[in-house]
């Protein structure tokens, strides 16, 4: 029997974009901060929330909480940025 190798990478054409503008500063900003749901994200979060006002100057935090990491956020979480006008959003990676 013939052995099949599988190639596990993505390897699908897209269309190379240019990176969002940089902020100058982050004071009087509101920043968004996504949960992808993973153990320990929700801790980071909280501490990440609590630097940023302390020490940036961050006007306001919106949090938004996707159902699970295993999937894309859904356009309901998106849309709670997106209607929240986040100048930035950080996604906490945690485990």
């Amino acid at each position: 029997m013939p052995t099949i190798l599988v190639n596990p990478l993505d390897e699908t054409v897209r269309v190379q974009g240019a990176p969002a503008p940089r902020l100058d500063t982050l004071l009087g900003k509101t920043i968004g901060l996504l949960d992808i749901s993973k153990p320990g994200g929700s801790v980071f979060l909280d501490h990440l929330e609590r630097l940023l006002k302390e020490q940036h100057g961050v006007a306001a935090v919106v949090r938004a909480t996707k159902p699970t990491f295993t999937k894309p956020a859904l356009a309901a979480v998106i849309e709670q940025l997106i209607g929240a006008r986040c100048d930035a959003v950080i996604e906490a990676l945690a485990d």
